[in-house]
């Protein structure tokens, strides 16, 4: 997989999104969409998409939707609700909208369709607005550090 390509396409790399191979589509204006086509390493025991996939498809697409209002900043998760209407098959199409956002803070939502547009699983997400790592390890970004406040 070329890394810096993948890099470029989310504006950070992201290895989680990587291996799982999800694939930007839109980012722009509050919107967003992420094509996804789970490998078998990636169904559960039904055979089916894991939910945990589903989750992830979901988080990132409502991050990305979050971040193309502000593309020079990152986006942590503050909390997100998800249900799950209907087994996922094959390729998705994750559809994320930013709803509404303050200086900090961005309201989202995302759902997940089957290749026949039949919806799988929605979300909303809060998330809140950082300042993005320019340079330098990951490991030196205030995020990654343990506090002892």
């Amino acid at each position: 997989m070329n890394f810096e390509k993948y890099a470029l396409s989310f504006g950070v790399e992201i290895p989680f999104v990587q291996l799982l191979g999800f694939e930007l589509m839109l980012f722009e204006n509050g919107h967003s969409q992420i094509n996804y086509n789970p490998k078998p390493e990636h169904l559960n025991s039904f055979n089916v998409v894991h939910g945990g996939a589903s989750m992830t498809l979901l988080d990132v697409t409502m991050a990305v939707a979050a971040r193309s209002a502000s593309p020079e900043m990152g986006v942590v998760t503050i909390e997100m609700k998800t249900s799950f209407m209907r087994a996922a098959k094959g390729p998705l199409v994750a559809k994320g909208k930013l709803i509404h956002r303050t200086s900090t803070m961005a309201f989202t939502e995302a759902s997940v369709f089957d290749a026949e547009d039949n919806i799988c699983s929605h979300a909303t997400g809060t998330f809140k607005y950082v300042k993005r790592l320019v340079t330098g390890s990951k490991s030196s970004h205030p995020l990654n550090t343990i506090s002892t406040d």
